[in-house]
């Protein structure tokens, strides 16, 4: 039986170790989130996400499809990394003891240094595991590599390489501000497979980027007062809580944060040690700086987001190629009997490949149009032309009321055409737009409906809160919850113990 080169299996085992191990680090956060949604909802507040994906949290499905996101992302760039770390090691530096203690003492200081803002088990389990795993297994089957490619011209042995360095350098040389806004546009939604890995995306994310997020950026928080007995300053300290979705719970459990006071003097503390120090009357005055500092101090996370972020920027699009090559490399192994070739010939398919994707890009994107041929453009019976009208109208802050043929748009097929036209109607100041705004709310596509609630956020009426809110108890999706909500805080609306709602206007 054939075997896919070294790399690639041990990039791929890499890969599934990181997979076990992030389905346990989100489905460890989705309890969390869960009990933590149980208080804020028993203390009479809006959870967030709504009772529909609370459910989920306690499943196995979105914390394992959760986890990919990791697996895709870091479990990726580790494994590629010490892949080409354990294949340099064995093939050219013939498995020297000195450059192993060499490579060991770099690798553990990194480790440090990721925990340096405190010590997090699970990103040293990521960054100790993975790549240990994977440096050894590709140092003992690399000779079987070698052995099964022995007489190739220097060519087929670095076929791989160059293939990888041209396309970065072909995809760079046109990369601009908008290449990923047109990947999304005119390659993965524009076909059927991108458009599931898009909803994909958007339905299974917001589970991994809750388990390491800092504590002022998620959502809703958990906190627990204690000592203060006035009730004028406490209500005063709720108020300023509750507007940054801090929210008092009445028992103890997953708390975020807990404040103590003691006369005037206020500790913002993490249940075990006091972090922030400051007044009760500065408190009131200006929560966001206590709360922020409070947030900075015990994130531990940091380091390993950036660490993501790079992996995500470069160790995706280089497993992309891998797993190309790897397929490519493993059919071409029945159709071609030299094995000497088989390099050369799956680096030349991944190339054309590349280029083919890049081509998809670029030509599926026409020229921008200008502002004196935004009516036709509006008018055409291109979806892309149509597109690009609506980009401009988006960039510029164009009045889309004054172009009445985007009506089209609103039942066109197209998902980025129905995209642009919610980002263009939530610019506008014409109330003729506004039922506009319903009919895209009940669009199929969760980017779509996203972005009519920014587009309600934008739009300044407060008249739209009871809808939306009601719209965040019905939604299945969390991510338009979470957009949903994010419309109504720039509405003016804050978190407060459970009242009726007024009716919907």
């Amino acid at each position: 039986m054939k075997r896919l080169p070294t790399i690639p299996r041990a990039v791929l085992l890499g890969m599934g170790l990181t997979q076990l191990l992030a389905t346990g680090h989100v489905y460890v956060s989705n309890r969390h989130l869960h009990e933590s949604l149980v208080l804020i909802a028993q203390a009479g507040y809006l959870p967030l996400p709504n009772k529909y994906i609370m459910g989920t949290l306690l499943d196995m499905e979105p914390a394992f499809l959760g986890g990919l996101f990791f697996t895709l992302t870091v479990g990726a760039g580790l494994s590629i990394l010490a892949g080409t770390l354990g294949w340099v090691w064995t093939c050219m530096l013939k498995k020297n003891r000195g450059a192993m203690f060499l490579l060991a003492t770099l690798w553990i200081s990194l480790v440090v240094l990721l925990n340096i803002t405190g010590f997090s088990a699970i990103v040293t389990s990521y960054f100790l595991l993975v790549p240990t795993l994977v440096f050894l297994m590709t140092s003992r089957w690399t000779p079987f590599f070698r052995s099964d490619h022995s007489g190739q011209t220097w060519l087929n042995r670095m076929a791989p390489a160059l293939a990888i360095i041209l396309l970065t350098l072909v995809w760079a040389s046109l990369a601009d501000r908008l290449l990923f806004m047109n990947i999304r546009d005119y390659l993965l939604l524009s076909n059927p497979v991108g458009r599931a890995v898009d909803r994909f995306y958007y339905r299974y994310t917001l589970y991994p980027a809750q388990a390491f997020k800092p504590l002022d950026q998620k959502t809703l928080k958990t906190c627990l007062l204690d000592g203060v007995e006035d009730e004028s300053r406490k209500k005063q300290i709720v108020a300023a809580l509750e507007a940054y979705d801090y929210l008092p719970v009445s028992r103890p459990g997953p708390i975020d944060v807990k404040l103590v006071a003691k006369n005037s003097e206020l500790a913002v503390t993490d249940g075990q040690r006091t972090v922030v120090e400051t007044t009760v009357a500065d408190f009131v005055s200006d929560p966001q700086r206590p709360l922020h500092r409070f947030s900075a101090a015990i994130d531990t996370y940091g380091p390993f987001r950036r660490a993501t972020f790079l992996c995500l920027l470069v160790g995706f699009p280089v497993l992309l190629y891998i797993l190309v090559f790897a397929l490519s490399h493993w059919a071409i192994s029945f159709l071609v009997a030299a094995p000497e070739r088989w390099n050369l010939y799956a680096a030349v398919t991944c190339l054309v490949i590349g280029l083919g994707l890049l081509a998809a890009v670029h030509t599926g994107r026409l020229e921008p149009v200008s502002v004196a041929e935004l009516p036709t453009a509006l008018e055409s019976n291109s979806w892309r032309q149509r597109t690009e009208g609506l980009r401009l109208i988006v960039r510029k802050r164009l009045e889309i009321g004054h172009y009445p043929a985007y009506k089209q748009g609103l039942t066109s097929p197209h998902v980025p055409e129905r995209y642009w036209l919610t980002k263009a109607i939530g610019l506008s100041h014409d109330p003729d737009t506004r039922p506009d705004l319903l009919t895209l709310l009940e669009d199929p596509h969760p980017n779509v409906v996203s972005m009519a609630f920014q587009a309600l956020g934008h739009r300044g009426d407060s008249r739209w809160i009871p809808e939306i809110l009601q719209r965040i108890k019905t939604s299945r999706h969390w991510y338009n919850q979470w957009y949903a909500y994010r419309a109504i805080k720039s509405l003016g609306w804050r978190q407060h113990r459970a009242t009726s709602l007024p009716p919907t206007p």
